[in-house]
């Protein structure tokens, strides 16, 4: 038996193959999991629960499917889908965990984050997030009508690509965009874990770190864009990344 991990599947109408391998993927390994997490970015955007998209449709029964077979699965909101709510999840029989969570995967404490909140470097997006993270903002947005919301994901996509591509030009994209190791390092200390699991920033690897005089493991979940990254983490303390095509 394994324990899954994904994040960053960034699931969108314009990349059906993607959508249709997560599917398989749920009506196959997952099937045989012993839990599967999802720790963010689900969806390339997610408006509100009343998102008519046939490919929320699609995931909530596949999820639910899982779910109802006796495979728990268990979901942390990303920086695309921060507005996933309460009847989503029912809907799909996930189960919905904070931002980070320590979990025992096997008799280990685990630390779990979507990623973002490592990358203390980016300090606009963080501005960002906090705004969007409000629940005030979240409950002045899911307010509007639909159109209006799926406009203001459409120009904050927009946005967001228009950013990276300056920071590409200035050359700082890739050491804005990832984590911070001091902000890692005090993670570490603050959790007093030896393992901590992350997506976000889409650099697949697992890192073998010594943290205050203690091995530590830091394991990056890659995203979905073109592969499916999946961690399998087995009860003799392996864990194994890898993409299913």
């Amino acid at each position: 038996m394994t324990t899954l991990f994904i994040s960053d599947l960034h699931l969108d109408p314009e990349r059906p193959d993607i959508t249709r391998l997560f599917a398989g993927f749920l009506d196959g390994e997952a099937r045989d999991a012993d839990a599967l997490y999802i720790l963010g970015d689900l969806f390339e955007s997610w408006v509100g629960d009343d998102d008519p998209s046939e490919a929320g449709a699609l995931v909530a029964e596949k999820l639910k499917a899982l779910s109802d077979s006796g495979v728990p699965v268990l979901f942390m909101h990303g920086n695309r889908d921060f507005m996933l709510g309460r009847d989503y999840a029912q809907r799909a029989g996930m189960t919905l965990l904070p931002d980070p969570a320590v979990i025992v995967l096997y008799g280990e404490p685990v630390l779990l984050m979507h990623g973002d909140l490592l990358c203390t470097d980016d300090v606009a997006y963080q501005q960002v997030r906090a705004q969007t993270r409000d629940p005030d903002w979240q409950a002045y947005m899911l307010a509007q009508p639909l159109p209006a919301r799926v406009a203001f994901a459409q120009q904050a996509r927009a946005s967001s690509q228009a950013r990276h591509g300056e920071l590409r030009e200035a050359g700082t994209m890739e050491t804005i965009t990832d984590v911070s190791p001091p902000t890692v390092a005090e993670t570490f200390a603050r959790f007093g874990v030896d393992t901590l699991i992350h997506g976000h920033t889409h650099r697949p690897a697992i890192h073998e770190l010594t943290v205050a005089g203690r091995a530590r493991r830091r394991i990056v979940l890659g995203d979905w864009y073109t592969q499916g990254s999946v961690l399998r983490a087995y009860p003799d303390g392996r864990r194994q990344l890898s993409s299913l095509s």
